[in-house]
């Protein structure tokens, strides 16, 4: 896992629920690559086509609020998001994201400082954000369980590489 990203961001509200990042109607698709078709498409139903790999999505206050589906943290990984930066999270969200080994940063103040398209660079494990003008944004800190998880690409991995010692 990279835990230095600098790419573009996408800039989304407060309280993006589990519905709007993995609409409920397309539950009986399983396939990551059928899932990051409709990825944030109850935000904008462009936004998967426009997506690029490791692009960044910064947002508000709750994000991933709603039903605890897997579905929303899978499909944006699948989209390509390198992390996931946020004002705040839903709790079931965080915890499915970090298991499923999608890197997530409680950061005040960047979804403000923030524009659609701006370059920003994330520090996972220092919990940091530069900006474009050069400004940084210090975040929560990946606590040292997560950042295991994260790195070895899940708990499911994590778990498995456990056993096998």
């Amino acid at each position: 896992m990279k835990t230095t990203i600098k790419h573009p961001v996408f800039v989304l509200s407060d309280n993006v629920d589990t519905d709007q990042i993995y609409p409920g109607r397309y539950l009986d698709l399983t396939a990551p690559e059928d899932l990051k078709k409709h990825c944030l498409e109850g935000v904008d139903e462009t936004l998967a086509a426009r997506f690029e790999q490791d692009d960044i999505i910064v947002a508000g206050r709750n994000f991933g609020c709603g039903s605890s589906r897997e579905h929303a943290p899978i499909a944006l990984k699948a989209m390509g998001a390198s992390v996931i930066i946020a004002e705040s999270f839903a709790r079931i969200f965080y915890r499915n994201a970090i298991n499923l080994g999608l890197p997530l940063l409680v950061c005040p103040g960047a979804a403000a400082a923030l524009q659609n398209g701006d370059v920003a660079q994330v520090d996972i494990a220092a919990g940091t954000v530069t900006l474009p003008d050069g400004r940084v944004l210090v975040g929560e800190k990946v606590s040292e369980h997560a950042m295991n998880i994260l790195s070895a690409g899940g708990i499911k991995p994590l778990m498995r590489a456990q056993l096998e010692k």
